[in-house]
């Protein structure tokens, strides 16, 4: 029987549909987001619904005691810091969407586990931006163990799918969403409407047939997955690689994950060989300059289930016009405008007249409150001109009345300090440990001022 398409709108910020084209989304409130949307429908299926679901199977309902709550096996992925991301490792039968940059290393990172993957079970990589030699050349160049993966060329879902039903595999890697296409959606790969059937349609394969997939995703300018924003939805996990292009260290972390949490980070280090896990990566962040200068200081982050040390700076310099500017990198810029003002009405410290910069060095994202804290001693020490002692860690969160209130996983984080040498910390009063930390001379405060005579 032939299909009739017909047209809805989409709106690609939060995936609600339309009948008609109208300027804003009623469900988001965005402007001009709706995108025209093809919709095929079977004649055949319409006349089956009308007529009492003739021909259609019966679906059966369970009871919730009823369902097996034996925990599904993970799969190792060969690299422990991309497990560490998903919550433990992969699980059958999952939908993980990864986005980055161009040339961030997303697909070099998933030929890395491609191939090690590959040694052990079953694995389909499916490219539609390069030939099969680029990709052979690069596992070479990588020296990836290759001899058992399977590679495929080609954008058509619905010929991939058969190609995966024949191959079998326990995990299929599909090299972008964005050239994937479905014949019967009528728009160009990449569109709106091809990147949310291809989505969907692949899903249902993976739940269906228990295949693990790994969807490599482009991003628009903005840093967000090129696509509507109902792609996000339709998947399990969401990974994002970062990096900076000047930098050969790329992080990855969660942004959705419906099998662990999403506040993970992974630290890789890119090489000619591929990604290099790193280990330790409060050592990188830690590199700082031979000669101290003042605004700097190091605090100590937890990222998911393991600290890390990072180093804040800060710049205070007068401003030369009447707005002075406020600009941070790495932080929120709200919550740093927010410190300043807590400064000056419960410590006396006035930057009203200051430009006042702040960064974390790395390319580290800082969302926790327990940077509150640090941020301040930098802004002190720049604004002062004096410096801070080299072996010294700073962490805590400040409340608005001036109060340092304490923070999770404090006396792990002490101790992840003393790891790496420092002898000195200023922290909550209520995260100081109680019998004290060997080789660590630490200040409990509870205000501002005692934070300031301590300095």
């Amino acid at each position: 029987m032939a299909k009739k398409s017909k047209s809805a709108y989409v709106c690609t910020e939060c995936g609600a549909d339309y009948a008609q084209w109208q300027g804003q989304c009623m469900a988001c409130g965005e402007w001009n987001t709706l995108k025209e949307f093809k919709v095929s429908s079977n004649k055949a299926s319409s006349r089956q619904k009308t007529s009492g679901y003739s021909g259609a199977s019966e679906k059966k309902v369970y009871s919730v005691r009823d369902v097996s709550l034996s925990e599904v096996p993970r799969i190792d992925s060969g690299l422990d810091e991309l497990d560490r991301v998903l919550g433990g490792g992969i699980v059958p039968g999952s939908v993980v969407l990864v986005g980055g940059d161009p040339g961030v290393g997303k697909s070099s990172l998933l030929l890395q586990v491609s191939c090690l993957l590959s040694q052990r079970h079953p694995v389909l990589y499916v490219t539609g931006e390069e030939s099969l030699q680029q990709v052979a050349m690069r596992a070479k160049r990588m020296e990836l163990p290759d001899d058992a993966l399977r590679l495929l060329t080609e954008t058509d879902v619905e010929s991939i799918v058969v190609a995966a039903e024949n191959e079998k595999p326990k995990v299929m890697i599909i090299d972008s969403i964005q050239t994937m296409q479905l014949a019967e959606v009528s728009s160009a790969a990449g569109g709106v409407s091809q990147v949310r059937e291809s989505t969907a349609y692949l899903t249902r394969f993976a739940k269906q047939n228990n295949v693990m997939i790994f969807l490599v995703g482009h991003v628009t300018k903005s840093g967000e997955v090129a696509g509507p924003r109902v792609l996000e939805h339709i998947v399990d996990s969401v990974l994002f690689l970062e990096g900076q292009s000047d930098s050969r260290f790329r992080t990855l972390r969660a942004i959705k994950n419906r099998f662990g949490a999403v506040n993970e980070l992974g630290v890789f280090a890119m090489t000619d060989k591929g990604m290099k896990q790193i280990k330790n990566p409060s050592a990188i962040f830690l590199s700082r300059a031979e000669a101290p200068s003042p605004g700097s200081v190091v605090m100590v982050l937890w990222e998911g289930s393991r600290p890390l040390l990072v180093e804040i700076q800060a710049l205070v310099d007068e401003s030369p016009y009447g707005a002075p500017k406020r600009v941070t990198v790495g932080l929120d810029y709200n919550r740093m405008a927010m410190l300043l003002a807590v400064l000056h009405r419960h410590a006396g410290v006035q930057a009203n007249d200051q430009d006042v910069y702040v960064n974390v060095v790395g390319g580290v994202k800082v969302s926790e409150t327990s940077a509150d804290l640090a941020v301040l001693c930098a802004v002190i020490s720049s604004l002062k001109n004096k410096l801070l002692a080299q072996d010294l860690i700073v962490f805590g969160e400040v409340g608005l009345s001036g109060e340092i209130r304490p923070v999770s996983s404090g006396q792990e984080r002490i101790f992840e300090a003393v790891k790496h040498g420092f002898k000195r910390a200023i922290v909550p009063m209520a995260n100081v440990p109680k019998g004290g930390v060997p080789g660590m001379a630490i200040q409990g405060v509870t205000t501002l001022h005692q934070v300031l005579s301590l300095l």
